[in-house]
């Protein structure tokens, strides 16, 4: 699947909610689903600037292509990053970096976060995207 395919899964999966809580219950069913980072990927070279709550995320390339690992001490949160595993990973650097992430607007999650979650949001994001810059330049 493409970036843009699985971004409107995402939407679709989304758009079967009414409420903003029922949407949040989904971000962590799929907290519970993302597999757990190493103990050595747990410190504070991976951590993430900018988030309220901790979160660790490590990208490694093989074949081409990255592969991503997270964690979170915050259930929304790691709800959050697994959703962006689900889009960025196993995807070429040049992909990730030209990747336009709108399934965050669509399903409405940058509006109804708090303003310092919407900001670590970004955060992970630009972290996500920083790796496929340091990745593309070794290719």
């Amino acid at each position: 699947m493409t970036i843009n395919e699985v971004q409107d899964e995402i939407i679709e999966e989304f758009s079967v909610f009414d409420e903003w809580l029922d949407k949040y219950e989904y971000l962590i069913e799929l907290s519970r689903e993302l597999p757990p980072i190493t103990a050595e990927h747990r410190t504070d070279a991976y951590l993430i600037k900018g988030c309220q709550s901790r979160v660790w995320v490590d990208a490694e390339l093989r074949d081409g292509k990255i592969y991503f690992t997270a964690d979170s001490d915050a259930i929304i949160t790691k709800g959050i990053i697994a959703l962006l595993i689900r889009v960025m990973n196993e995807r070429t650097p040049h992909e990730l970096i030209e990747a336009e992430l709108y399934f965050v607007d669509r399903i409405g999650l940058r509006e109804n976060l708090t303003p310092t979650r919407a900001n670590g949001l970004l955060a992970m994001i630009k972290q996500m995207k920083l790796y496929a810059l340091a990745y593309q330049s070794k290719m």
